[in-house]
């Protein structure tokens, strides 16, 4: 699959951006390039390669442990305690400048 003008085109009216000829033709060619990368990684055989939950041990604590449990410091448990209730929806609403029965109404930010 390649990247043609008229999808840079597309993208960039989606997030409003106004690309200069020059920038959408180094964007095209940009994108091209990551897709041409990615089909190459995609010929790879990785059937023998078994799943990884990290991609490196570099940046884990223990070094004397190997793969996820090196990062056994990064989870937590679940906990309840200092939960609260959160503001009831209609006080919520009571303090808006603007709304209905069950939105904020807030000013239109996007002209297009």
């Amino acid at each position: 699959m390649k990247v043609t003008e008229e999808n840079v085109a597309y993208v960039a009216e989606l997030a409003n951006l106004e690309l200069t000829d020059d920038e959408r033709r180094a964007i095209l060619r940009d994108l091209n390039s990551i897709l041409d990368y990615v089909d190459r990684l995609n010929q790879l055989d990785t059937s023998d390669v078994p799943p990884m939950a990290q991609v490196s041990d570099r940046y884990g604590v223990d070094d004397a442990k190997q793969g996820s449990e090196r990062f056994a410091y990064a989870m937590r448990e679940d906990v309840l305690e200092g939960l609260r209730k959160s503001l009831p929806h209609q006080e919520a609403l009571a303090n808006a400048l603007d709304a209905d029965e069950h939105f904020f109404r807030v000013p239109k930010v996007i002209e297009r």
